[in-house]
Formats: structure tokens, sequence, C-alpha cells
């Protein structure tokens, strides 16, 4: 039986403005368990990139609890929140949000470079994670020199060698064409087959319906649909 890697409870997050306040969403509850597939749509401006932002420890809630890893977040101190988010969650922006001045292969190294770990083995590590995401030939090209599918393969690339248990993507396949998701999508199946729990934003309807289920938001409500 699945873990549960993230349990959500009586969720709500609002922002206050010269008129008032926006809810955008409210009283959402869920637990979603290892190696879950979910994709997150809604209209534009609905709250999906602010719901992975609060997942990512990047913001806080209105209320309600984030529970990851049987670690709830509102306890944690910020360093806490540093480590788990360091060593628990990966992000996969739209624009990919690579190192300019580095390369491919130095980009994907960057987490466990951080964390300390041993320059050599990591290394190692990243040439393998490139030949799985097909861009080996790739390795010593910065950003810029970059397909935009071989940048998001990057960034799929360094989320995989953090090897964290919750992977969050916000419209990874957005400014990709047609063949391109498509493959970049075979990815997360592949992440999925190793017990990851992906939560992707998408408003490619196909994409969405090769998830386990939607979490669909809008006017301020979160519901769960089952993906065809």
């Amino acid at each position: 039986m699945s873990k549960i890697l993230l349990e959500i409870s009586n969720l709500k997050k609002s922002f206050e403005h010269s008129r008032g306040s926006i809810t955008l969403f409210a009283n959402f509850n869920i637990k979603i368990k290892e190696g879950e597939l979910v994709a997150l749509v809604g209209p534009s401006g609905s709250g999906k990139s602010s719901l992975l932002h609060l997942l990512a420890l990047l913001d806080e809630p209105s209320s309600g609890k984030i529970i990851i890893n049987n670690k709830e977040i509102k306890n944690l101190t910020d360093i806490q929140k540093d480590n788990l988010r360091r060593e628990t969650v990966s992000i996969i922006f739209q624009d990919n949000n690579l190192l300019t001045d580095f390369t491919a292969i130095e980009n994907i190294m960057m987490p466990l470079v951080i964390r300390g770990e041993d320059k050599k083995k990591t290394k190692e590590k990243a040439y393998k994670i490139l030949k799985d995401v097909q861009i080996f030939n790739r390795s010593g090209h910065f950003p810029n020199e970059l397909s935009g599918g071989e940048q998001q393969r990057v960034a799929i690339a360094r989320a995989l060698i953090a090897e964290t248990k919750l992977i969050l993507a916000d419209e990874p396949t957005g400014n990709l064409d047609f063949k391109t998701s498509k493959e970049i999508f075979s990815l997360f199946l592949k992440l999925k087959k190793l017990k990851k729990t992906i939560i992707f934003a998408t408003h490619n309807r196909e994409l969405a319906n090769k998830a386990d289920y939607k979490l669909f938001i809008s006017d301020g409500n979160i519901k769960r649909v089952n993906a065809r």
C-alpha cells in the first residue's frame, strides 16, 4: 500500500488589495500518495501556480495545514523548511530557471553541490541522468545554446538528480511543441514508476487526461476530477 506523502487540510489562500481581498481557493482537502501523477488544471489566473508555490514552501497559506512527508509546514523554522525543500521537493518551472552562466551538466549537478556531496560522484550521476533524458551530447552547452525542449530536459534532470519524493512542475510543456511535450511527459511517466509523486500544472488537455487524476481549480474551489 502506497504511503501518503502530501496531506492538505482546509487550505486557503487569499490576497489583500485596495478594494478588499481575493480568495484563490478555500477549504481544500486532499491526501496524495507516493507514486501518484496529478494534473493541476483550470483557467489562467485561477491559482495553479499559487498552489504549487505553497507546496514548494515558497509562500505561506492564509490558513489550513500542509503536511509533507509527515512534517507540518507551519511548525518548521525557516532553516527546517529549507532542509525539507532541499531533501524532499523539486521544482520544474515553465521557463526552466536554469543558471545561464553554467553548462547543462553543471546545472544538473547544482542540487548535490549545494548539499556538499562529493563532486566526482555527483558528476558521474549527472552524466548518467543526461543519458536517461537523451541529451548527453549537449552536456557542455550553456542554456542559451539549447532548444526549449533541451532546456526542459536539463530542468527535469536537475530534479531527478536530487532524488526528491515530490516533484512540482509549473506548465512544464507550455512553451514546447506537441511532439516535444509528449517526450517530456514520457519522462514524468518514468518518474512515476520510480514512486515519485508528481503534480504538474497544465493547459494541455491531452496530457492532463493521462494523469492518475486531475485537480480542477475554478472560482475559489479545487475539485478532484478523474482523468479519462
